[in-house]
C-alpha cells in the first residue's frame, strides 16, 4: 500500500468520523424518545452506501478509500451495543430489543437496497 493510499486513509478516516458526530448530533437533537435514534441513522445510511458500493463493485484502493476508511469510521457498533447496553441497564429492556431488532432488519435492507442500487 502506498503512501498516498495511507494519507487518504487517515483523512477519509476523519471525514467520516466528523460526518458520524454531525449527524448523530442533529438527528438526536430532534429525537424525544429513549431510542438512540442518532446511531440509528449514521449506521443505516452507513449500510446502504457500503450496499452501494458494493452494488458499484469497487475494487481495490478505491474500496478501501471509500468503504473501510469513510464508511468504516462513519458506522459504528460499538457506540450502538454501548447505547443498547445502556438501555438493559435503565430499565428500557423493550427500548434495547427494539433497538437491536430495528438496527438488524433495517440494516441488512438498507444494504441491499444499496447494493441493489449500484
Amino acid at each position: 500500500m502506498s503512501a498516498l493510499t495511507w494519507l487518504g486513509v487517515a483523512a477519509l478516516g476523519g471525514v467520516g468520523a466528523v460526518l458520524r458526530f454531525v449527524v448523530d448530533g442533529t438527528v438526536a437533537a430532534r429525537s424525544r424518545g429513549v431510542l438512540p435514534v442518532g446511531t440509528l441513522a449514521v449506521n443505516l445510511s452507513g449500510a446502504f452506501l457500503l450496499g452501494l458500493l458494493a452494488g458499484l463493485t469497487l475494487r481495490g484502493d478505491a474500496l478501501l478509500l471509500a468503504g473501510t476508511a469513510t464508511l468504516g469510521s462513519y458506522t459504528t457498533f460499538s457506540t450502538w451495543m454501548l447505547e443498547t447496553q445502556r438501555l438493559v441497564e435503565d430499565g428500557e429492556g423493550r427500548a434495547a430489543a427494539l433497538n437491536v431488532g430495528l438496527s438488524l432488519a433495517a440494516g441488512l435492507a438498507a444494504v441491499a437496497l444499496g447494493r441493489a442500487l449500484g
